[in-house]
């Protein structure tokens, strides 16, 4: 199940791969490309300073950000997580899809595997509104340095490049990308220059390179390191990303990307503000800023706050990619995906989330009205979800991969540790807004697992009130009722049972075609289905048949292309001489729920705002008929 060589668009030296490559600066890195804005000021003045600025502090603050990303982005995530590809796609819950595969009807440890994913998958959504507003304000707040009498104009300006961020997404990942990645290029190229222009002046920040200083820091101020780790940890926000956006691009050119490019030009900026904070420790207020001269200042303004419009671009994508394997998995009703690449499976549009998330960051960006009160509720939403995905990381590689118990324990150990001290320490942001994302990440497990608990009651009722297939058509005489030509396909859920749109149609119109399917649509825990294991095909006798098409976690299905492929299963499909029976159910609460009311009123309003299966089966809406049922839950 580990990552094969690439071939393909990711194949080495392929054109495809330099164009992703540029697009993957754009869309992965924007997140940790914008943390340099803000990150080292954090360390030095967030809870109101608790860290003195001198030469120990500052460079055992550089030494814990570089050793950092060393640890839990470059081998952490580059190294091994990143091998964790399901089919070419990462993310939590392809993550999770593959620690499922391996546990070989082990129902209990499956149902926790299924728990860690979905309140992973929750903090993630969390962290979609928190990082596009932090990421804007601190860059527009650069206006207070070119002029402060701008200062009331921050926080609207922020939320119209908000609003027009969020507005393109409709363009598509890769359209995005192609436009922010040369301009992350170049921002990175700036970074670096910034970084070699401060270091030249006092090399001997380059001291911070070694982990002897980061371990001094912890050793002899271990309180104040601890609490400083959760301002430390701003610049390694977004190494989620990289594994979430896989899909999008693929491991090899975001492995290109982070270890050639990105890696050493961060590197030499945070050296490079460490230096001039050596030289001037009162430049603390804003050392990013204070780094250029004065003509330097407003078009860097301009680049940064470009930068961190990119830099929301990582979690919206990778909050499109999550919203989609939550529908197909069941975690969440059908949503209206829209694909917006002709060459890219994986990069979709999904306006629903696209607005509540630009709704949330509006009310952030209003709520919190600064950068460094935001950078409070930071941080919680990203360390969850690395945790999590350390937890599931060690179920892939000791029960799919076969790793050594010892070596596995070991390794995984040593994320959790580090994974761990870094939620503590954020932890202690919760009164300070840290109960936001926590907050977020409740509601949406709550939201998921009402969801699914909701359809499973449903599907039982169901079950219940259904009449068995084979019953059903060894009744069936020469006498009645009467066929007519033409094709019926009832969508059923239930393989068993007779859809009870047939039995309603046969009901009221006394008929039925000459030749009935009975089609089940099913996702799996894998990303992608092959076309050879699409589709399976009986004959039930007496022109019935049985058709099952099975689809990919990451796949959109499409079933009127689907049966066009079909020849065995009484001829040909023609669309425009098929029926498509879809049943409607129509729900009613339940004098006494099988569910708390509350979450029955919530699953009833889902059930009736999801998307309609014609449009999320593509069938032609002039082919369908649609039989309602009254359902109590």
């Amino acid at each position: 199940m580990s990552s094969s060589a690439p071939s393909g668009p990711y194949a080495p030296g392929s054109d495809r791969t330099r164009v992703l490559l540029v697009a993957a600066l754009g869309v992965v890195y924007g997140d940790i490309g914008t943390s340099p804005l803000y990150a080292i000021r954090e360390c030095f003045t967030h809870e109101g300073g608790v860290l003195a600025v001198t030469e120990a502090n500052i460079l055992g603050v550089l030494s814990t950000i570089v050793w950092s990303q060393v640890l839990l982005i470059t081998l952490k995530y580059v190294i091994f997580i990143m091998r964790a590809d399901n089919q070419g796609q990462g993310g939590i819950l392809a993550l999770m899809a593959l620690a499922i595969h391996g546990q070989h009807q082990r129902r209990r440890t499956g149902a926790i595997i299924t728990a860690l994913a979905a309140f992973g998958t929750a903090l993630f959504f969390g962290d979609g509104m928190l990082t596009p507003a932090i990421s804007v304000l601190s860059a527009v707040e650069g206006l207070e340095f070119a002029a402060p009498w701008l200062h009331p104009a921050i926080v609207p300006l922020t939320i119209v490049i908000i609003v027009v961020l969020f507005a393109v997404q409709s363009r598509g990942t890769e359209s995005v990308g192609r436009l922010f990645g040369p301009i992350m290029g170049f921002w990175f190229l700036v970074l670096a220059m910034l970084g070699l222009w401060q270091i030249a002046g006092n090399p001997a920040v380059l001291q911070a390179l070694s982990p002897h200083f980061a371990l001094r820091f912890i050793v002899h101020s271990p309180m104040i390191a601890f609490i400083t780790l959760g301002a430390v940890f701003l610049a390694v926000t977004g190494a989620e990303a990289l594994y979430a956006d896989m899909g999008h691009f693929g491991a090899r050119p975001i492995r290109i990307a982070w270890l050639g490019f990105v890696f050493p030009a961060l590197t030499l900026n945070y050296l490079g503000q460490g230096a001039l904070l050596l030289a001037d420790p009162a430049a603390v207020r804003n050392p990013f800023y204070m780094m250029v001269p004065g003509w330097l200042l407003v078009p860097l303004i301009v680049l940064a706050t470009m930068a961190t419009v990119i830099a929301s671009q990582a979690v919206i994508s990778g909050a499109f990619s999550l919203a989609r394997q939550c529908v197909q998995l069941g975690f969440l009703p059908r949503l209206e995906i829209r694909h917006t690449s002709e060459h890219e499976i994986g990069q979709i549009y999904v306006p629903r989330v696209n607005w509540l998330l630009m709704i949330g960051v509006i009310i952030l960006v209003t709520g919190f009205k600064s950068s460094s009160a935001l950078a409070s509720a930071y941080g919680i939403a990203v360390t969850g979800t690395m945790l999590i995905d350390s937890l599931l990381f060690w179920f892939v590689a000791r029960r799919v991969w076969g790793w050594s118990p010892v070596a596995t324990t070991a390794l995984v150990a040593g994320f959790v540790v580090v994974d761990a001290a870094f939620l503590g320490s954020n932890m202690l942001k919760i009164v300070d807004g840290g109960w936001f994302p926590l907050i977020v990440g409740t509601v949406i497990v709550m939201v998921m697992a009402t969801w699914r608990d909701g359809r499973r009651i449903l599907a039982t009722q169901l079950h219940e009130a259904t009449l068995p297939v084979d019953a059903f058509i060894g009744r069936l005489n020469g006498h009645g009722p009467q066929r007519v030509a033409g094709t019926a396909v009832y969508l059923t859920g239930n393989r068993d049972g007779v859809p009870y749109a047939l039995l309603h149609n046969l009901k009221h119109n006394k008929i039925l075609h000459e030749r009935i399917v009975f089609l089940t649509v099913r996702f799996l825990d894998s990303p992608f289905v092959g076309s050879s294991k699409r589709y399976a095909v009986e004959d039930l006798g007496k022109g019935f048949y049985r058709i099952v098409l099975s689809y990919g976690f990451k796949q959109s299905p499409n079933v009127p292309r689907a049966l066009a492929r079909i020849e065995n299963a009484g001829g040909p499909f023609e669309v425009m001489q098929t029926s498509f029976f879809l049943g409607r159910e129509r729900l009613v609460p339940k004098m006494k729920p099988l569910m708390a009311r509350w979450r029955q009123r919530i699953f009833i309003a889902m059930q009736h705002n999801q998307l309609s299966a014609t449009e999320f089966f593509r069938i032609p809406s002039n082919r369908v008929v649609e039989l309602g049922t009254q359902v109590e839950v």
